[in-house]
């Protein structure tokens, strides 16, 4: 998994490592070579192939004020009858839910290479103190959660502060050991191409395992133009550290196309060596019956 990979006693080591890579970045170029991949490349992977690919992807997410354990527990049994209802395909890679919720997953998962995920540190606003961020993550992993997603310290971010931010990560990853840690942006919050390029390099120096774009409770949530300049990040960072860090869009996933889009930008620029469900996710729930309909050519409400 990444590491942290900051000198703690260099004063400026926040610029330094930014300073390794183009973040002085146009946010019209950005629109104009998204429209160029979605216009030349995305009917290539307009198959049945890719669709069942992005169905191993998914992580299927329950994050309500209404879930309570009979829900959660309904949620993941799902995922269990899927296993057996649709053996042919792939399941899907992650069960997602809040961090009080790990235990119930846990007990009722039968799947073996489903991942339980818990929303961490706060989530979606991030705006707690470290050491309430840090029990919530500890307690998630304890109660079964494989894999954390926290956010990012956006306002500490948009203020200048990177190392509150970088800070905060760091110490997040500490407490997620082995377990990965996914670090949300809230691109939508970052506004420019510029500043998703800036939190996706501190995040990833600081200790994140994957770069997620959204919580999907701020609009706007998931975009291609922030996946574009979040994989260049991604690739940018692999060349210069060797340490492959993982994609996952996340809010605002409302159609297949919208799916094959991220696929089409992460293959793109990427590459084949993110076309497994370990390195690339889709952080949606809509998604999964809508990838099913496809699939069988049936409408399907499984889940």
């Amino acid at each position: 998994m990444a590491e942290n990979h900051f000198n703690l006693a260099n004063a400026n080591k926040y610029d330094e490592a930014l300073s390794k890579y183009n973040c002085k970045l146009s946010d019209d170029e950005v629109r104009e070579a998204v429209k160029k991949i979605i216009t030349e490349k995305v009917h290539e992977n307009d198959n049945l192939e890719v669709k069942k690919f992005l169905m191993g992807s998914v992580e299927l997410t329950t994050l309500k004020t209404t879930d309570s354990e009979e829900s959660v527990m309904a949620f993941t049994e799902k995922v269990n009858e899927f296993d057996e209802a649709f053996a042919d395909l792939p399941h899907v890679a992650t069960i997602c839910v809040y961090p009080c919720f790990a235990k119930t997953v846990s007990e009722s998962l039968e799947v073996e290479g489903v991942e339980i995920a818990c929303v961490s540190g706060s989530f979606p606003s991030s705006q707690a103190l470290i050491e309430v961020k840090v029990a919530e993550t500890a307690l998630a992993i304890k109660d079964g959660a494989t894999e954390i997603d926290i956010v990012m310290s956006v306002g500490k971010f948009l203020s200048g502060d990177y190392e509150g931010v970088c800070d905060e990560i760091s110490e997040l990853k500490q407490v997620c050991g082995e377990n990965a840690m996914k670090v949300i942006l809230e691109t939508g919050c970052l506004k420019t191409a510029e500043n998703i390029k800036k939190a996706s390099l501190l995040a990833m120096y600081a200790g994140a395992d994957y770069i997620k774009t959204s919580t999907g409770k701020e609009q706007p949530a998931a975009t291609p133009e922030a996946a574009y300049v979040m994989c260049q990040a991604i690739k940018e960072y692999y060349e210069e550290t060797g340490i492959q860090i993982g994609f996952k869009p996340a809010g605002g996933i409302n159609t297949v196309m919208d799916a094959l889009i991220y696929y089409t930008i992460v293959k793109e620029i990427l590459g084949e060596k993110w076309l497994t469900n370990k390195w690339l996710r889709l952080g949606t729930s809509r998604l999964a019956n809508m990838l099913l309909s496809e699939i069988t050519g049936e409408e399907t409400k499984f889940f």
